[in-house]
């Protein structure tokens, strides 16, 4: 493929939170020069305050909405390649609709709840829908199902780096051999 190629190939990430969606966005960005947008820094940006604060002062109703409007200003802007979604805009009908309508690929980081437990628990973020163990079990559990409407599904093995995810990604969905990156 080509760069004109890959500059036309639009991908979205999901996941579990702490996945490793948006590490694995910026070593696709880097290694094939793609221009990256992440919704919930989108999301932080027009609110003016951090997730967790949103969520616990608006509620996750209004949360969602403000995603959802993010997402399509994201895909409004032609020259973001890549997107990392926030854990549960994938979950929205309307999110996946909107993903689709605009030709845009998903991609699903699938990993053992353990691994994420293991980012979130030692994350500086907070989490509001994960402060509790049980809790963010579940949710992962109920997300599944969602996730797994995405096109293209990725598993996170033991041991393995979000460098190789991303490698895989770029091998997979661009067809680019490491010698061919940008």
């Amino acid at each position: 493929m080509n760069k004109s190629g890959i500059d036309n190939k639009r991908i979205a990430l999901t996941g579990f939170m702490g996945v490793g969606k948006s590490t694995v966005s910026r070593h696709l960005s880097k290694m094939l020069k793609l221009k990256w947008a992440d919704s919930d820094v989108r999301i932080e940006k027009n609110e003016g305050r951090e997730i967790a604060e949103i969520v616990e002062d608006r509620g996750l109703d209004y949360f969602r909405s403000a995603e959802t409007s993010a997402l399509k200003e994201i895909l409004d802007d032609a020259s973001v390649s890549l997107i990392s979604l926030g854990g549960g805009a994938f979950t929205v009908d309307e999110n996946r609709d909107l993903l689709n309508e605009r030709g845009v690929s998903s991609i699903w980081l699938g990993a053992t709840f353990e691994h994420c437990w293991a980012n979130i628990s030692s994350s500086y973020k907070d989490r509001p829908l994960a402060r509790d163990r049980k809790k963010a079990l579940k949710l992962f559990e109920d997300r599944e199902k969602y996730y797994c409407l995405a096109e293209w599904h990725f598993l996170i093995m033991p041991g393995c780096n979000s460098f190789a995810v991303a490698s895989q990604i770029a091998e997979q969905v661009y067809g680019l051999a490491p010698d061919e990156w940008s």
